[in-house]
């Protein structure tokens, strides 16, 4: 009997079904921003013009949101109990990422240089290697059980806690700044004087870079086997969370302190002059961004609730919470992204 469970099945029934699903929603990623982008910027001065007009501001609404819409594909392919091959969880977890990799991607192709627009190499590129990958299931064999160290993972915590102050105040600060400007600026210079320290900021990069490093291992040995949709979220907002702050990373010390030479404040963040809205460039930082906060904060939810769990909190309670901050989470992606796109209430 034909049922929508079932035709939402099916797709990921077969690996190679779900690796070409993750490929090609990846691949067609920046076009969606392209379109937004088409839609809000107005026509030149020489053309004709007739404003921003109900219609586009619904086509652009719609691009956006299918841009946003993108990385919970995957995350639902990564969590489907009925897919089988690791080789296909693990790719979706990779395309989860999608708005941080094209920010990362666009970045270095910028340094590099390049002539081709991103869009032209980015979208044949994940085909390409959907095609690889499906080679790569097929002859995926006899799944060797792996573990997770308890050593490993009791580090990660610990330095995740310590990760997770700065974390919260770089969150907070960017939260600032849909009041004011000048506002965002004096908690960065408060904040600076100590992760930007001698001793600071050398200490805050080598937990980063722990904690994307234990992060992917326990990332490929809890992706070896279909989990519950609690840690299949943990996971992925891991996955995420790994190449946001690899690229995030390079755009602060590579990108801005060594090629351009220019300060990181909040003409960088958010591509001033031009702004996030109406660059062509700048856009896909908008769900980078948006994404990267809200990743990181119910990560550290996720985190949380296995920690509430083992010390005997009720599973339900602990989901409780979960959803709330999650909830909380969403609101203050709302926040920021409002003041980074030019919205202040001073």
């Amino acid at each position: 009997m034909f049922s929508i469970h079932s035709a939402l099945r099916y797709p990921v029934a077969k690996g190679s079904r779900a690796i070409w699903i993750s490929a090609v929603s990846a691949a067609i990623y920046p076009w969606l921003l392209t379109g937004f982008h088409w839609f809000v910027t107005l026509p030149d001065a020489s053309g004709p013009t007739h404003g921003l007009t109900a219609l586009r501001v619904v086509c652009a609404t719609l691009m956006l949101m299918l841009a946003f819409f993108i990385p919970l594909i995957n995350l639902w392919i990564a969590g489907a109990p009925e897919l089988q091959s690791a080789v296909a969880r693990r790719f979706a977890l990779i395309a989860i990422a999608t708005p941080a990799s094209y920010v990362f991607f666009g970045v270095l192709t910028y340094m590099a240089g390049s002539q081709i627009p991103d869009v032209w190499s980015w979208s044949p590129a994940w085909l390409l290697i959907g095609s690889v990958i499906c080679a790569m299931n097929g002859n995926e064999g006899q799944r060797r059980h792996v573990t997770a160290s308890s050593k490993l993972r009791f580090a990660h915590g610990v330095c995740g806690s310590l990760a997770s102050l700065y974390a919260l105040f770089h969150i907070g600060n960017h939260a600032a700044g849909i009041f004011s400007v000048q506002l965002h600026s004096e908690i960065m210079e408060f904040g600076r004087a100590v992760y930007r320290s001698t001793l600071g900021e050398p200490l805050l990069v080598a937990v980063m870079l722990f904690q994307v490093l234990s992060g992917i291992r326990l990332i490929w040995c809890w992706s070896e086997a279909a989990a519950d949709r609690y840690r299949t979220f943990q996971v992925a907002s891991g996955a995420f969370m790994a190449l946001f702050i690899l690229g995030h990373m390079n755009s602060v010390f590579v990108f801005a302190r060594i090629w351009l030479g220019i300060p990181t404040d909040w003409s960088f963040a958010t591509g001033e002059p031009a702004g996030l809205i109406h660059d062509s460039w700048n856009i896909r930082l908008l769900p980078h961004y948006a994404m990267g906060v809200f990743f990181t904060l119910t990560h550290l939810l996720s985190g949380l609730r296995v920690v509430l769990i083992a010390h005997g909190t009720p599973t339900h309670t602990a989901n409780r919470l979960w959803w709330t901050g999650g909830a909380l989470s969403g609101g203050i992606c709302v926040v920021i992204m409002c003041g980074m796109s030019g919205l202040h209430l001073n």
